[in-house]
């Protein structure tokens, strides 16, 4: 059984409806990734479990959380705020901006698309 799904049981457990434990699963995930970041443990896991560790959701936290804490000292605007994104901002604007770009074409050549717009 994965973490992940004995996250979710936890969650049902306790009584979450189903759409709730996804949820919960998922912000669970990257809030301990982010802290296992921050307490400098994350990259142990990440050369023992190799990428297993490097799931996307996980792997998102870290990048952020990672030079957030190297540019530390140099303040809170120019040091984290500037820095917080410059391994994971060119994936979230090549992402999104791929993500309309295959929409807008799928649809242009989808003709039930264009009716239901």
């Amino acid at each position: 059984m994965r973490y992940g799904q004995i996250m979710f049981e936890f969650f049902k457990y306790r009584g979450l409806e189903e759409k709730l434990c996804y949820s919960s699963v998922s912000i669970s995930l990257i809030f301990l990734s982010a802290f296992l970041t921050a307490l400098n443990v994350f990259n142990r896991i990440g050369k023992f479990a190799g990428a297993g560790s490097l799931i996307p959701i996980t792997g998102f936290a870290n990048s952020i959380v990672s030079p957030a804490m190297e540019y530390k000292s140099e303040g809170y605007v120019m040091g984290v705020g500037a820095k917080m994104f410059t391994v994971a901002g060119p994936v979230l604007v090549y992402g999104i901006s791929t993500s309309i770009i295959v929409g807008l074409i799928y649809m242009l050549f989808n003709t039930q698309a264009i009716t239901l717009v």
